[in-house]
């Protein structure tokens, strides 16, 4: 599983993409603090979507012309499409709040980006381990544990902040806006858990 320039690829290919993944809710928690949302700043967004594809399609062509893959073919696949997933459901969630010219958005809606953010940073930690697994099988199954907790946390947030936009907000369309736009954000940290499932059986077939 080790060593072969051929698998270190496929490694350093997903590193590419926890990058990508991290630097997109980032900007995500920048532009979630504002009060509007230039276009400027939705290109930006763009160019992490296109640089999140860029490298998901690599994976896979890799994939297609690669015999012997350092983990299983599914596994790999999965875990690109996963990691990809949440570059665009960030920035959908973006996409929407230009579109839909929204208020600035709540405290609440804040805390679960920050949410995010924080598992991605997890995955980014779990990906920088993946090349090791023998050895940090640990650091993997404890940013696995870490996500799990801050989904956990993230799913409190939104119920509490769903309850908060029907109970306190006056304009109806305002209220169908955010509702959809914090779906995106839920949608966005359940796709980090299933990363952490997938990185878990991942370790357990592997060590």
């Amino acid at each position: 599983m080790f060593g072969s320039s051929k698998e270190d690829k496929f490694y350093a290919l997903f590193r590419q993409s926890a990058d990508i993944v991290c630097a997109t809710t980032k900007e995500l928690e920048v532009l979630v603090c504002q009060n509007a949302i230039s276009q400027e700043e939705a290109d930006k967004m763009h160019d992490l979507e296109h640089q999140a594809d860029k490298i998901t399609n690599d994976i896979v062509d890799r994939l297609n012309t690669t015999l012997i893959t350092p983990l299983d073919r599914e596994d790999i696949y999965t875990l690109a499409q996963n990691l990809d997933d949440i570059v665009d459901l960030s920035q959908g969630a973006v996409e929407r709040m230009a579109l839909y010219n929204t208020k600035k958005p709540s405290v609440g809606a804040q805390e679960i980006v920050h949410t995010i953010v924080m598992a991605t940073e997890q995955l980014k930690k779990a990906f920088n381990c993946l090349n090791n697994i023998h050895f940090k099988k640990n650091e993997i199954l404890a940013a696995t544990e870490e996500i799990y907790r801050l989904e956990a946390v993230g799913d409190s947030l939104y119920r509490q902040e769903v309850a908060r936009l029907f109970e306190q907000e006056k304009d109806a369309i305002e209220v169908i806006k955010w509702k959809e736009i914090l779906e995106h954000l839920e949608d966005t940290l359940d796709q980090c858990e299933e990363i952490a499932d997938l990185l878990k059986g991942v370790v357990l077939k592997y060590d």
